[in-house]
């Protein structure tokens, strides 16, 4: 039967041959090099990071030979966040945070790479002869194979080049990435889809001049294919002004507008076509001789004339090398009004880069086909415009949305563009690449910036990983994850301390569950005994360190050969009075050496009878090494000179002994606002070793400050934390601009770290609640998160003393249930 409607089948217009050893042939008989790139994450580069980048284009497409076109492919697909809630061990907060983003709207972004090599005389298509119009295509022969030999070295030194600059990678697609098998589609069966779903299904496709359709969407298409719609000057990168001060730089790549910036359905296609320059050139001279002779005929020719001169004494006292370009912007949606929206905002993001827009209406179809991977050979030269490989490369994309890190260990945080969770792993997976040494971690963030929401946030991720984790506080911050981890463990885990006159907190340092005292526990009780014995700017002498070394030892000694004697520190202060003196006699030491009385004096009010007697001879023996959450919250006792050091240290110990006996367990302890602690003189070898140590036991020690003063008065925190805390968090610090100078040198930060600290917050999405956050990895790897939690996740790390009230009533009224007192409360606040 006769076909008597305007259609053909897509076989017969097909213009690719095969695809053989991952190059895929044309009918034109084209060889076209495919790979996936990887590009840097948005916000993380400078100027110089972005002129590196682009310096790696240019000396990568120098390699290739005449007649080769680069097409480099921008995928930019409006997608729905799926949560994973399927899972059986996923917790209530989980769950509660994967729901919260169900269906948040964001751009995936996919970028290709082809390679095309076409000959002389394809290479001057035009929109009136090419695949689409020709009625048939008989494919022609093979180029040479010495020709094709020349161009795969090309690609692979052109490989090389980009993957050796550390910033971009490209990663060559294999015949089934390209073509698809059974149960995933090829790249080309995704362009044809526009999409970039596995499962893909092909779509008619309604191919005119004013209008184009695949299956329900309608197209429409912007060009930079004509000089006078071009940028007046193009560089490398461009400021970004909602996240700039006038103290710091955000910098994104030229193009970014119409990338990851332009929030609709997308394709970006850049092109490159390298002719033979030197030709060209020829054809200029001999263009701007014919306008020289008829200048005087019209004032256009004679301007035209000294444009084109300045091109070629461009070209050639720089050397550069003369090729083709075009730039296209295809985007598409099923709804004729959205589509009027959509051109605007094309029509807009072009304007900010300073190009002119231009709608195309009449090669909607030609460029569409020419963008088939691997039909670059196709494209219609007239659509191209001349100029040096340096200018075109500025309007290729340079950036990408945030990626997950590829680690199964992790915490969840959220691209502060799109809002779409994000998987990052900042302690394992930059441990194995080398970009940290250790995992400990300094946050520093004044009142107010969120703080605390992101420590819970970050601690109850590890504690749903397996990780034991030891908290010190001073502020209450973390009772509501605390209460409900013991709710939910039937009180066997989120073990909660804190100290009152009825019920004080109460330890036995002299007491070990297995009777064996090791190097750790003896200096930890040294350390305390002089914590108690000496003030902080009461340094001991060697004598007396040794002296109490021997003492400490000798009753260790003895506990562990007389079982009968009980382990406690008024046995301990027992020892010194009764035994320990006249071993210092036999000795001979001399009572300026060591004196015993004055020590003994000093020690009295923690022996029997005395004000703190309850501190160190508790007869409940605390098993907290099997425990998994326990908090020390330690507000009652800030200011308290004497009980402060001395329960901080016996906290420590306690992580110490998790340290050295849980072997191939995760842990972390993190201590809040301690600094009165932490700053004597006794302590700093104690936080040293920590600090130092932790990190050969699957250990992270976390320290958490909200004063910039702390860290300049302690020179402990600016000695020993900074310097062996590999990762550094930073909140919103605006508050210490004028300051931030002092702070960025005590921290060792860079320019490039300073500029994106000081973009949080500067543009928050109104729509949204959340709170951004800076992650800063070994000096190296930097970004800025969004730390956006659930309502239900909301209500569990407030800190807002009403909300807390409100939580621990209705906790109360419906008989202790707090999972079910804060589902109530997220659903009654969702409701108003």
């Amino acid at each position: 039967m006769k076909n008597v409607m305007k259609t053909a089948t897509l076989e017969s217009k097909f213009p690719l041959l095969a695809v053989e050893n991952g190059c895929i042939i044309s009918k034109d008989a084209d060889i076209t090099v495919a790979y996936r790139v990887e590009l840097p994450e948005l916000f993380t580069l400078t100027r110089a990071e972005y002129e590196s980048m682009h310096s790696t284009w240019a000396k990568a497409v120098k390699v290739l030979p005449n007649y080769s076109i680069v097409h480099k492919q921008d995928f930019f697909i409006e997608e729905g966040y799926r949560p994973d809630i399927c899972k059986e061990d996923l917790s209530f907060l989980s769950r509660s945070f994967e729901r919260h983003f169900n269906e948040r709207p964001y751009l995936q972004h996919t970028c290709y790479l082809f390679l095309t090599k076409t000959t002389k005389e394809h290479s001057r298509t035009t929109s009136s002869f090419n695949a689409l119009t020709r009625g048939f295509i008989i494919p022609k022969e093979m180029q040479d194979k010495e020709t094709v030999t020349r161009f795969m070295e090309s690609c692979g030194q052109f490989e090389r080049i980009v993957n050796d600059s550390g910033l971009i990678r490209i990663i060559r697609l294999t015949d089934e990435e390209i073509i698809g098998t059974k149960n995933s589609a090829g790249i080309i069966e995704k362009y044809f889809s526009m999409s970039q779903e596995d499962t893909t299904c092909l779509q008619d496709l309604s191919l005119g001049a004013g209008e184009m359709k695949v299956g329900d969407n309608y197209l429409c298409l912007h060009t930079l294919s004509d000089p006078e719609d071009l940028p007046s000057n193009v560089s490398t990168d461009c400021r970004y002004e909602r996240l700039s001060t006038d103290r710091s730089d955000c910098r994104l790549s030229f193009a970014a507008p119409i990338g990851v910036l332009l929030t609709c359905n997308h394709i970006v296609n850049q092109y490159l076509f390298i002719d033979d320059s030197a030709e060209i050139l020829r054809k200029f001279e001999q263009t701007a001789r014919n306008m020289h002779s008829l200048s005087r005929y019209s004032r256009s020719n004679q301007i035209n004339r000294e444009w084109i001169e300045e091109y070629l004494n461009e070209a050639h006292s720089k050397g550069l090398v003369s090729i083709r370009a075009h730039c296209n912007v295809m985007a598409w949606s099923d709804d004729r009004e959205k589509l009027k929206r959509i051109k605007n905002d094309v029509g807009s993001q072009l304007a900010l880069m300073e190009a002119k827009p231009r709608h195309n209406t009449v090669d909607v179809p030609t460029l569409f086909w020419a963008a088939i991977p691997g039909n670059a050979g196709d494209f219609p030269s007239e659509e191209s415009f001349h100029t040096f490989i340096e200018q075109a490369l500025c309007l290729f994309i340079g950036e990408t949305s945030y990626k997950d890190s590829l680690s199964p260990f992790g915490i969840r945080m959220v691209d502060r563009l799109t809002g779409k969770p994000v998987h990052l792993d900042i302690s394992d997976l930059p441990m194995k690449n080398g970009t940290i040494t250790n995992r400990n971690k300094f946050i520093l963030g004044p009142s107010g910036s969120g703080k605390s929401f992101f420590t819970n946030h970050m601690v109850r991720q590890y504690y749903e990983q397996g990780a034991h984790v030891l908290l010190v506080d001073t502020g209450n911050s973390y009772q509501g994850l605390c209460s409900l981890i013991h709710a939910r463990t039937h009180g066997e885990d989120g073990i909660y301390f804190t100290y009152e006159e009825k019920d004080p907190i109460a330890f036995n340092p002299f007491y070990v569950e297995d009777g064996i005292f090791d190097i750790e526990k003896k200096e930890s009780v040294k350390t305390l005994i002089l914590t108690l014995w000496k003030r902080d700017d009461e340094p001991p002498t060697r004598a007396e360190e040794v002296a109490l070394s021997n003492a400490v030892n000798l009753f260790l000694e003895k506990i562990r050969r007389d079982s009968s004697i009980k382990p406690s520190f008024n046995t301990f202060y027992e020892f010194i009075r009764d035994e320990y003196q006249d071993i210092l006699k036999e000795k001979r030491t001399r009572e300026k050496d060591f004196d015993v009385w004055g020590f003994l004096n000093v020690l009295e009010p923690y022996y029997r009878g005395g004000e703190y007697d309850f501190l160190l001879n508790s007869d409940k023996q605390l098993d907290l090494l099997n425990r998994r959450f326990i908090v020390f919250e330690l507000d009652n006792i800030r200011d308290n000179k004497v009980l402060l050091p001395i329960v901080t240290i016996i906290i420590m110990e306690t992580f110490i002994t998790k340290m050295r006996k849980l072997k191939g367990i995760r842990k972390i302890i993190l201590i809040e606002e301690c600094w009165k602690a932490l700053a004597s003189a006794n302590m700093s070898n104690y936080i040293r070793y920590l600090f130092k140590t932790v990190r050969k036991f699957f250990g992270e020690a976390v320290v958490v400050t909200q004063e910039v003063e702390d860290i300049i008065s302690s020179p402990i925190v600016k000695g020993t934390i900074i310097n062996n805390s590999d990762c550094k968090i930073l909140l919103d610090q605006r508050k210490y601009m004028n300051k931030f100078d002092e702070i960025q040198a005590l921290l060792g930060l860079t320019d490039k770290e300073r500029a994106q600290i000081l973009s949080i917050n500067m543009a928050n999405n109104p729509s949204r609640k959340y709170k951004e956050v800076w992650i800063g990895l070994g000096g190296t790897q930097s970004a800025v998160y969004a730390t956006e939690v659930s309502l239900e996740e909301y209500i569990c790390y407030t800190t807002e003393e009403t909300e807390k009230l409100e939580l621990m009533r209705l906790t109360e009224r419906i008989g202790g249930n707090i999972e079910l007192a804060i589902k109530q409360l997220a659903e009654s606040k969702r409701n108003k």
